[in-house]
């Protein structure tokens, strides 16, 4: 089992080799949940209970985990020194990899859920895809909202 510094390590290395996906922040974060939910094949018809449920529960399952760990990561951005409202994306970028360690169990339990929900490694991918893609954007957002 991984102790906290191992989490902190599997995370931060999840987020700088994903780290070059974060572009424009381009999506919400209900089309990177329909992003994610998408590419997932139909289940089996020998798959277990938790298989057969919607998406829309899978959603409702999966969306409070999502906004614990992005609160996380707003409030360890807006705390960090570094930070001020002129910074550029790259800037914003650096300090969403560096806030990680301090989010690592909400970072895990979303990643988990995700797992759970769709599938084992899918909780990595939505991380270092839609996640990633939506998260500066928000973070920004979230911030500004945080100034005022």
């Amino acid at each position: 089992m991984l102790n906290e510094s191992d989490y902190n390590t599997s995370i931060g290395d999840m987020i700088l080799r994903g780290q070059g996906m974060i572009l424009e922040p381009l999506f919400g974060l209900s089309l990177a949940l329909k992003v994610s939910l998408e590419v997932q094949p139909p289940p089996a018809a020998s798959s277990s209970v938790s298989m057969h449920t919607s998406v829309r529960q899978k959603d409702a399952k999966l969306l409070p985990l999502v906004h614990r760990a992005t609160d996380c990561i707003v409030r360890k951005v807006f705390a960090d020194p570094r930070y001020n409202a002129g910074l550029r994306s790259g800037e914003i970028n650096d300090l969403i990899v560096d806030s990680m360690a301090g989010c690592v169990a909400p970072v895990r339990a979303m990643i988990d859920a995700h797992d759970r929900l769709y599938g084992s490694g899918s909780g990595e991918a939505f991380l270092l895809g839609p996640y990633l893609d939506f998260l500066p954007g928000a973070v920004v957002g979230q911030v500004k909202t945080l100034q005022h």
